[in-house]
C-alpha cells in the first residue's frame, strides 16, 4: 500500500494537471471549429453551438459516472475508457457531415472529457496528497485546466491554417490518445481511513443525500457553471456589440487589438489567463481557512464585479478591467467545492460525490448557453440574463453560509 505523499509537487501532480491541460485544450477550441465547418456546409451558427451545448451536458451526466466506474473499476482505467470516448468521439466527428452526426459525436466528446477531467483526476490528487497540501494541490491541477484553455484555441487555430478541420480533430484525437503514456504514474494510494473503508458506495450516497450541506452544495456549483457557460459563450458577442471604440493610436491597438472583435477574443484569453493565479491562491487559502466562507467571498465577489460592469458604459478599460477581476475567481470554485466535497464526506467515494456535484455546475453551464441566446433572440440584448446571472450568483453565496463543513463522521450519526 502507498501512502500519501508530504511533497506538494509530485509525478501524480504533474501527470495527472497534464492531462486535466491536454483535455480542456481540446475542449476549449471547439469554438474555433465554428466558422470553418459552418462555412464548408453552409450551416445557421447555432446548429454546431447546439452541439457544444449538448457537449456540456454530457460532460455533466458522465462525471459522476466515471466517478463511479473508478470507484469500481480503478482510477486508470476509468481514465482510459475516457480518453477512447473522447478519441472516438473527435475521429467520428472529423467525418460527420451533418448538424445532427455533431451533435451525436458530442455525446462521446463530453463523456471524453468526463472520464479526463475534473471528477476522476482531482479524486486522485486528492487522495495522493496529505491533508496539509490538499487544497493548494487541488488549485494547481485545476490552474492547468486554464492553461490548457489558453493554449488550445490558438493551436487549434494555428493548424487551421494549414490543415482542414476534420484533419485537425484527428490530430486532437491523437494527442488526447498519447495521454495513455502518462496512466502508469497515475497510481494514487489504495489505503483509505478505517472508516471510510466501512462504508460502501451506497451507504454514503445515502448519507450526502439525505444530508442539507450536500444540497446546498449542489445548488451553490450551479451559479458557476450557469456564469461561466454564459461568459465563455456569448461575452465575445456581448463585447463586440456593445463596447466603445478602440483609438488606433491607442495601447490596445498596439497590441493587435484593433476592433471590438478582437477585444472580445482577447478578453476570454485573459480571464483564463488571470484564472490561473486565481484558482492556485484559492488552493492555497483552502489550506488555512473554512471553505464555505471562501466560496461564499468568492461568489459575492463574482456578483459584485457583474453588477458594476453592467452599471457603467462599456470601454476597452473596463472590459479588461472586468475579464481580469472575474478571472481570479473563474474556477476559484473548482478547488474549494472539491476539496469540501471530500473534507465532509471523505476521500474514498469523492469521485462520485463531487460528479455529482459537478452535474449541477454543468446543468448551469448548458442553460447560460442556452439562455443568453433565446433571451438575446426575443429582446435583442443580454440584459435581462446578465442580472439572471447577477441573481444566482448571489444566491450561491448565501447558500454556502449554512454548510457544516465539519467530516460527516464527526457529526451525529444520520439514521439510514
Amino acid at each position: 500500500m502507498q501512502s500519501q505523499d508530504t511533497k506538494l509537487i509530485t509525478p501524480v501532480l504533474l501527470a495527472s494537471s497534464v492531462i486535466l491541460m491536454i483535455g480542456f485544450g481540446i475542449r476549449a477550441s471547439y469554438g474555433v471549429f465554428q466558422i470553418p465547418i459552418a462555412d464548408q456546409f453552409a450551416w445557421a451558427r447555432t446548429e454546431f453551438s447546439m452541439a457544444i451545448a449538448i457537449q456540456n451536458l454530457a460532460w455533466g451526466i458522465g462525471q459522476p459516472i466515471f466517478g463511479a466506474i473508478a470507484e469500481k473499476i480503478g482510477d486508470r482505467k476509468a481514465i482510459l475508457i475516457g480518453v477512447f470516448c473522447y478519441a472516438i468521439g473527435l475521429i467520428f466527428s472529423s467525418y460527420a457531415i451533418s448538424p445532427g452526426a455533431h451533435q451525436f459525436y458530442s455525446l462521446f466528446v463530453g463523456f471524453g472529457i468526463a472520464g479526463t477531467g475534473f471528477g476522476v483526476i482531482l479524486a486522485i490528487v486528492g487522495r495522493a496528497t496529505s491533508d496539509a497540501n490538499r487544497s493548494m494541490a487541488l488549485g494547481i491541477a485545476t490552474a492547468f485546466g486554464s492553461v490548457g484553455q489558453i493554449i488550445g484555441p490558438p493551436t487549434a487555430e494555428f493548424l487551421l491554417r494549414y490543415f482542414n478541420w476534420s484533419i485537425v480533430f484527428l490530430i486532437f484525437a491523437g494527442i488526447v490518445v498519447s495521454t495513455i503514456a502518462l496512466l502508469p504514474i497515475l497510481r494514487a494510494p489504495t489505503k483509505v481511513a478505517k472508516h471510510d473503508l466501512k462504508e460502501t458506495l451506497g451507504q454514503i450516497l445515502k448519507k450526502a443525500i439525505y444530508d442539507p450541506s450536500f444540497t446546498l452544495i449542489f445548488l451553490g456549483f450551479f451559479s458557476c457553471g450557469f456564469q461561466l457557460g454564459f461568459i465563455t459563450a456569448h461575452f465575445p458577442a456581448f463585447v463586440t456589440e456593445m463596447c466603445g471604440d478602440i483609438a488606433s493610436d491607442g495601447l490596445f491597438a498596439l497590441m493587435g487589438i484593433k476592433n471590438s472583435s478582437a477585444l472580445g477574443a482577447f478578453s476570454i484569453a485573459l480571464i483564463g489567463a488571470a484564472n490561473i493565479v486565481g484558482t492556485i491562491t484559492a488552493g492555497y487559502f483552502g489550506n488555512h481557512y473554512k471553505k464555505k466562507n471562501l466560496l461564499a467571498i468568492v461568489y459575492t465577489g463574482r456578483t459584485l464585479i457583474a453588477v458594476i460592469f453592467i452599471m457603467f458604459p462599456m470601454t476597452p478599460l473596463t472590459v479588461v478591467s472586468f475579464s481580469i477581476t472575474m478571472g481570479l475567481l473563474w474556477l476559484a470554485t473548482v478547488p474549494l467545492t472539491s476539496g469540501l466535497v471530500g473534507y465532509i464526506y471523505g476521500l474514498r467515494y469523492m469521485g462520485t460525490l463531487y460528479g455529482i456535484v459537478f452535474f449541477s455546475h454543468q446543468l448551469g453551464s448548458f442553460l447560460g448557453v442556452w439562455l443568453g441566446g433565446a433571451l438575446y433572440d426575443a429582446y435583442g440584448n443580454y440584459n435581462i440574463v446578465w442580472w439572471v446571472g447577477i441573481a444566482v450568483g448571489a444566491f450561491s453565496a448565501i447558500v454556502h453560509m449554512p454548510i457544516r463543513e465539519i467530516p460527516l463522521r464527526n457529526r451525529v450519526s444520520i439514521q439510514s
